[in-house]
């Protein structure tokens, strides 16, 4: 396993959940971290728990300008940049047909083009230090669930856009994994379960594909992950095996839909009358303060 003291890991959606937790335990390990995103105060939070070798950084992933002033901080600060780990990300509930059009591609713009700006700005530092790409997917790139289309096709791209990434810079000395979790305890997910149509959905999801994990099993699986600079992380490990039934999963994901949709799918459009789009299609704190 590769030491992480003294190097420099740059954390996006750092607030809370795994991007804290993968920042205060690296830290612990001997790491500088940047926190880098928009929940400023939370950020500080975090940063304070740490204390001196953790700084905060405000910044919207899928603002250009921003993202560059925030790396230069981090430059300026530590020295440089060693590891990245594109954490960042927003999901909304909603079915194709009535979701909050703005909420629905929000989600795209954070968690895909997210990942892409993060990584292009802070690539020439990686390269420098030939260091470490790590981008935060999620299962949802391998099952596609209903009411999940938004998040599942910007997850399946996080996939698909490191894939290409790692065989682009090998020849540089960077390594680029990508960490697929399942459903982990965290605000987004609670925040998801609470809602009023779209929790009771995720509710009816069998065995281990609807089952919600502590955030230690994620903290403890990604954090070795990064010491071993490893180009797939599943959490847990049975996501891998997953993987390998793929392409029979849609059919069966259809399958199950057709007795549960179309009740949702009614009462979505009610909560949407009740409530407005925009604020039906919301979930998260994260995904509150990205989505205006």
């Amino acid at each position: 396993m590769a030491n992480v003291k003294g190097k420099v890991v740059l954390i996006t959606g750092a607030a809370r959940g795994i991007g804290a937790g993968l920042a205060e335990r690296l830290a612990a390990r001997g790491a500088k971290v940047a926190l880098v995103g928009l929940e400023a105060d939370e950020q500080r939070k975090v940063a304070e728990r740490i204390g001196d070798s953790a700084k905060a950084w405000e910044a919207d992933v899928t603002d250009w300008a921003a993202l560059e002033k925030a790396t230069a901080g981090v430059v300026e600060h530590f020295g440089g940049i060693d590891i990245v780990i594109a954490n960042a990300g927003i999901a909304t509930t909603g079915f194709v047909r009535s979701v909050d059009p703005a909420a629905f591609e929000k989600v795209i713009e954070v968690d895909l083009l997210g990942v892409w700006r993060t990584f292009r700005v802070t690539l020439p530092h990686v390269i420098e230090r030939r260091g470490y790409l790590l981008a935060i997917s999620s299962l949802a790139a391998i099952t596609h669930a209903p009411g999940m289309a938004n998040y599942a096709a910007a997850k399946a791209g996080v996939e698909a856009f490191c894939n290409s990434l790692r065989a682009e810079v090998a020849h540089l000395g960077v390594k680029v994994g990508v960490a697929h979790p399942t459903w982990i305890k965290t605000d987004l997910v609670d925040s998801a379960d609470a809602h009023p149509v779209f929790g009771k959905l995720r509710a009816g999801m069998p065995g281990l594909l609807g089952k919600t994990y502590p955030l230690n099993v994620a903290l403890d699986l990604i954090e070795a992950g990064v010491l071993k600079r490893a180009r797939v992380i599943h959490v847990p490990k049975w996501v891998g095996v997953l993987k390998a039934f793929r392409s029979f999963l849609p059919p069966i994901v259809e399958l199950g839909a057709r007795t549960r949709v179309p009740a949702a799918d009614k009462a979505a459009l009610e909560d949407i009358k009740a409530r407005g789009a925009r604020e039906a299609a919301i979930t998260g704190h994260g995904g509150r303060a990205a989505i205006h």
